[in-house]
């Protein structure tokens, strides 16, 4: 069976953690921020974990990981 290509936007843009779950960074918070409140622009910062549905879909997109 030949190699499955990962997608490259997965590897650049999501993490694995050493339980399994994926971590992202949160999305809305590159322009317009002045739209924003200061508590969304605050709880926007560092990583997320996405939900279990997402996680799947993310992995089947690295089938290998991301590391």
């Amino acid at each position: 069976m030949p190699k499955l290509k990962t997608k490259s936007s997965v590897k650049k843009r999501f993490k694995l953690t050493a339980t399994g779950k994926v971590l992202a960074g949160p999305g809305m918070k590159r322009h317009n921020l002045y739209a924003r409140t200061q508590k969304a622009k605050r709880t926007n910062r560092g990583s997320q974990v996405l939900t279990p549905e997402d996680a799947r879909t993310i992995k089947q997109w690295a089938p290998y990981g991301l590391g």
